[in-house]
């Protein structure tokens, strides 16, 4: 009856920790669908291999999803091959986290320096792409940013370097004559990298902590999986 009461327990865990994890799910699709909005406009700008990280947020996500739904289900049903199976893609997922998480640490500074070089073939085809030109546009606006290190990286590009001005998307203030001449005052002072570093560096916390979080459950799940299905294989009445 011990042992009965222990694998009862031991279910009622596993069935618990799929429910968080499929809130988990619905957090980082959350969270996927947060940041692809916010990149939206850099889409346009940067390549695609250096704004993939919400996409990948978002599909990892609807694995967990899904995955949880399915270790749910193996748990009511005391099914030894659905737990073995939600037990063995949780590990691979977890493996692959570890493995994301190692890799975007090692190339941060390869991302950052495409990033940099997408930015600047932004500005050198400014007004000659309409898509990128508003995209361009959009982003400075939002992110309170101008050219790519500050607002003087405008005065290399042929365009404006004649007149000495920046687009209007640069300006603080409302004015016709806000981007000519372009000084502190008038526009944004900081560059769009530094922005949109600075974007990242202040949601990355919120991202590290749901990523922390998703890992210390994985890791309970699979240990909790691995005992009922110990149970489920030996034959003992969980019911």
């Amino acid at each position: 009856m011990a042992v009965e009461g222990g694998m009862k327990c031991v279910k009622f865990l596993v069935f618990i920790f799929n429910f968080i994890f499929w809130v988990c799910g619905v957090a980082l699709i959350a969270i996927g669908i947060y940041a692809q909005v916010a990149f939206n406009r850099a889409l346009v700008i940067s390549s695609a291999s250096t704004t993939s990280s919400p996409v990948a947020i978002l599909v990892l996500g609807v694995i967990i999803f899904f995955i949880s739904f399915f270790g749910c289900c193996g748990a009511w049903k005391e099914s030894y091959c659905m737990v073995t199976t939600f037990a063995v893609l949780l590990s691979i997922i977890f493996l692959v986290e570890i493995a994301a998480a190692i890799t975007g640490y090692v190339f941060k500074d390869k991302i950052r320096s495409e990033v940099e070089q997408d930015l600047w073939e932004a500005l050198h085809k400014y007004g000659k792409d309409q898509p990128l030109t508003v995209a361009v546009d959009s982003f400075q606006r939002d992110f309170h940013c101008c050219g790519v290190n500050n607002y003087t990286d405008w005065a290399t590009i042929q365009s404006f370097m004649v007149n000495d001005t920046v687009p209007r998307s640069c300006c603080r203030i409302n004015t016709t004559s806000c981007n000519i001449h372009p000084s502190p005052a008038t526009v944004y002072e900081k560059g769009c990298l530094q922005s949109m570093e600075s974007w990242v560096k202040n949601n990355i916390v919120i991202v590290a902590a749901v990523a922390l979080g998703i890992a210390f459950f994985e890791i309970l799940g699979i240990v909790f999986a691995c005992c009922l299905m110990k149970g489920i294989r030996s034959g003992y009445e969980v019911m």
